[in-house]
């Protein structure tokens, strides 16, 4: 597969910011196309998750689901099995990692990782922001990992 840029990511935000019919003519392809993914991201396992964090964690999905099916055309249909390894295998990861800041515990993920940008999109987006904060400092951690289990399974080959 090829690589997803940055710039790529960037200019999908820029067409998603333009026109809100684009944003969703795609969150209906990912919902036909992806429907295990779908329900994973609209799980009652994310009732944590304030309103504007599972919208603000749609979107990302949609941004990454994007980015990997412009560069990959048709996508193979993933699985309930597929999504549940791929969580399995993050949390394993993340708790065997010593307590410190997040940002810290995550540099594990981006070692030999293909698609290092989409990594570093997802821990930019779930990002501290004191002024503004979208997501807290609770939700960050669990939206990591379903980001990365999301980009997982739509870039495996």
């Amino acid at each position: 597969m090829q690589f997803v840029s940055a710039a790529h990511l960037d200019a999908i935000i820029e067409r998603f910011d333009d026109s809100e019919a684009i944003y969703e003519q795609m969150v209906q392809q990912f919902e036909d196309t992806q429907p295990a993914l779908a329900a994973y991201l609209f799980s009652e396992d994310f009732d944590a998750f304030t309103p504007e964090e599972h919208e603000f964690l749609l979107m990302l999905a949609i941004i990454i689901f994007t980015a990997v099916s412009e560069l990959r055309g048709t996508l193979p249909t993933i699985s309930d099995e597929q999504i549940a390894n791929a969580e399995e295998a993050n949390w394993a990861r993340l708790e065997t990692l010593p307590e410190k800041r997040l940002n810290d515990r995550l540099n594990v993920f981006f070692d030999q990782y293909l698609q290092e940008d989409l990594l570093a999109f997802i821990e930019e987006a779930l990002a501290d922001d004191d002024d503004d904060p979208i997501v807290t400092k609770e939700a960050r951690e669990g939206m990591f990992v379903v980001l990365k289990t999301l980009t997982d399974c739509l870039i495996a080959d």
